[in-house]
């Protein structure tokens, strides 16, 4: 029993592979906007909200993790299915302001608060376990909050087309529950690994913000986040605009977010696995913003909906692959001591995002005439940055600590 598939890799699937549904709120936003009689963009701050909360929870939770993964994995179990089970218990019986409250409490607020410690919770575990190959390790456990869309979102759609939108939340909830306890039961640290007390308690969060390669470190990641937001977030309506009016346009819809959510697993496993083989872990970032940009320049004077689909699913494997490759990125800047924490913090740069990513999709298109090329532009803007962030600041192959 005692041994890194069993007590790393699987439980470790098992959490992300539930707590990265929260990926498929295009699925649902609109229905639950139309069941509580709001609109979609009051709605739509439950999943910024959810998406502040788990990074948030995650750069306040890393000593936690750190001391006790079974407790911090029990928190994230209970947190995140009660905000499941109390989404759908909102939709089912409120209506209107006090529905849209309560689902900012259960979606954004205590479903978050699960997401961002059972993220964070299997991480460490992993690149001890697979202490030769830390890239692949975590690819393949942050895979699965990617790979999360891809199997939920058609379970989803036949949930609510078979029962209703409340039916699902309900339903999922308790399967998600029993998925994420049996990780909770399995997840084990290697016999003999005892944490490090002396640098636990002499670690200081604050000193990481004073240190220029983890701030470079820190923007990219945001920037990374920021711009898949923006275009993810927005899939189903990047269609609905490319192919208004034509017979093919359902299909796409059903299909195309199963297919970018297959590109972001990918680009999680793929680029990690890719990370362990160079000898700078910082150029797997390069890779992924030249991609970013120049997909995202292409589409804006090539405005076909074929372009369009591809530059979701390059920004989705470049999206995927800065989530999995941070964790090794960080140790190799500053080694295995304090990386929950470390993670952590670095992970509040999603809380961040979570905020301005989507959100500022809306206000251009409000501002813009539902022009989705402005998007697409600013998109292929802060890539060109974050990109020049990289080559900056994040730039040093010697470990900090």
């Amino acid at each position: 029993m005692n041994n890194k598939w069993i007590r790393a890799a699987i439980p470790a699937l098992l959490i992300h592979c539930s707590i990265g549904t929260v990926y498929c709120w295009s699925t649902f936003k609109e229905s639950i906007a139309q069941q509580i009689g709001m609109s979609t963009f009051s709605v739509g701050w439950a999943f910024s909200l959810a998406i502040f909360f788990l990074g948030m929870s995650a750069a306040f939770a890393g000593h936690l993790v750190e001391i006790d993964i079974h407790k911090s994995s029990l928190v994230s179990c209970i947190c995140f299915t009660v905000g499941m089970l109390g989404t759908g218990l909102t939709i089912k019986y409120c209506t209107g302001v006090l529905a849209l409250v309560l689902i900012y409490l259960f979606y954004g607020v205590i479903m978050g608060i699960g997401l961002g410690i059972g993220y964070l919770t299997p991480v460490k575990t992993l690149m001890l376990w697979f202490k030769n190959n830390k890239g692949l390790a975590t690819g393949i456990s942050i895979m699965g909050f990617g790979l999360a869309k891809a199997i939920a979102t058609p379970v989803m759609e036949l949930l609510q087309t078979t029962y209703n939108i409340e039916t699902m939340f309900i339903v999922l909830g308790f399967v998600y529950f029993v998925m994420m306890f049996v990780g909770h039961l399995l997840l084990k640290k290697p016999e003999g690994w005892v944490e490090s007390k002396e640098d636990s308690s002499s670690f200081k969060p604050i000193t990481m913000f004073k240190n220029k390669t983890f701030v470079g470190i820190w923007l990219m990641f945001y920037l990374n986040i920021h711009c898949g937001l923006m275009l993810i977030t927005y899939e189903k309506q990047f269609l609905n605009n490319k192919f208004a009016g034509m017979e093919i346009l359902m299909l796409l819809i059903s299909v195309v977010p199963s297919v970018t959510a297959l590109c972001n697993a990918l680009g999680r496993i793929g680029y990690s696995t890719l990370s362990d083989r160079l000898k700078d872990r910082t150029t797997i970032y390069q890779i992924i913003f030249i991609s970013c940009a120049v997909i995202c320049g292409l589409a804006v004077p090539f405005d076909y909906g074929a372009v369009i689909i591809i530059m979701l699913m390059v920004v989705n494997l470049g999206y995927g692959g800065g989530f999995s490759t941070l964790p090794a990125l960080l140790d190799s800047k500053f080694g295995m001591n304090n990386i929950s924490k470390i993670h952590g913090l670095a992970l509040s740069a999603w809380a961040i995002a979570g905020l301005t990513g989507n959100n500022l999709s809306e206000i251009i298109l409000k501002n813009s005439d539902n022009n989705y090329n402005y998007i697409v532009f600013t998109a292929f803007i802060l890539y060109i940055v974050a990109l020049v962030i990289c080559l900056t600041l994040v730039k040093s192959r010697k470990k900090a600590a």
